[in-house]
């Protein structure tokens, strides 16, 4: 699986920093390439990407500092399983910002967006690919959050979702989980595109409060 990093080799461009690494793994995690409790091996990702371990060593400090990696002390580097108190708070992160965007303007281009990670979804779900439809879905939802058209906003999502898509791997049944909210997606892009911003912002808050009820339901028997 590690060896598949070579086909973003691309990405790092001539001058290779930490920084671009740490990209592309964050965008890995949100992708579910990688597992919360995976050991992360040095000596695979560095050659798979074509970076020193020093790179990519800083690399793991930053997602380190960002809550998605841990290191284990004489054991090594581990992605990193989010606590029930992680999930509460990232959704409370997500009310804020993602309710402000819906209330906003939509662009054509956000809109465009948003649809295509809807297309996706549906596409994943009839190829019962859940892990799919659990991108899509993050994806649908930072389109969103592009219309608070503020790249600060932007990439602090990115990190949030990258987090967040760590906690996904708790359902035992992804496609229970995620199924239900590619129609619940529809009927709130309905009322974004039908100009009824508080009635979006309503039907958001819903829609979190009952995912995060899923999430934190799932981690009770370890609580």
């Amino acid at each position: 699986m590690v060896a598949d990093l070579s086909q973003d080799r691309p990405r790092l461009g001539r001058s290779s920093t930490a920084e671009r690494v740490a990209d592309i793994l964050r965008d890995r995690i949100s992708e579910g390439f990688f597992q919360p409790g995976q050991r992360l091996s040095e000596e695979s990702i560095s050659e798979a990407l074509g970076v020193s371990r020093n790179t990519l060593r800083e690399a793991f400090r930053l997602l380190g500092h960002e809550r998605l990696l841990e290191h284990r002390l004489n054991r090594g580097v581990f992605v990193r399983l989010p606590s029930a108190e992680d999930v509460s708070d990232l959704y409370r992160v997500r009310r804020v910002l993602e309710g402000a965007a819906v209330r906003r303007p939509p662009s054509d281009r956000a809109l465009a967006l948003i649809k295509e990670a809807l297309q996706d979804a549906e596409r994943a779900a009839a190829e019962d690919d859940w892990q799919g439809v659990g991108t899509a879905n993050i994806r649908f939802h930072q389109a969103l959050v592009s219309l608070n058209e503020s790249p600060r906003i932007d990439e602090a999502m990115r990190q949030l979702f990258a987090e967040l898509r760590l906690v996904f791997h708790v359902m035992e049944n992804p496609r229970a989980f995620h199924e239900p909210f590619i129609e619940r997606n529809h009927a709130l892009l309905e009322l974004i595109e039908a100009g009824k911003p508080d009635e979006a912002a309503a039907y958001l808050d819903d829609y979190l409060d009952h995912a995060e009820r899923l999430l934190i339901h799932a981690y009770e028997p370890t609580r």
